[in-house]
């Protein structure tokens, strides 16, 4: 993965757009990674798989509901 400062990303966006759709880029500012820029492509692959992966933990989810214990009278 590559990385750019703010300021070349701010300067030299094409490059930024061009880089990014053959691998993704990070984005640093002051020396940190603050966001990586993807191609559309990669984040709609990433989207899918984070629907896939919270899919079945939603199925799993216990519904509170009557024990079904006895009843004393």
């Amino acid at each position: 993965m590559q990385s750019i400062s703010a300021k070349e990303a701010k300067y030299g966006f094409g490059r930024l757009i061009d880089l990014a759709r053959a691998e993704p880029v990070t984005v640093e500012k002051h020396g940190r990674p603050v966001v990586v820029v993807l191609a559309i492509e990669e984040y709609e692959k990433l989207r899918e798989i984070a629907n896939e992966a919270a899919a079945p933990a939603s199925a799993r989810v216990k519904r509170p509901g009557k024990s079904g214990g006895t009843v004393n009278t």
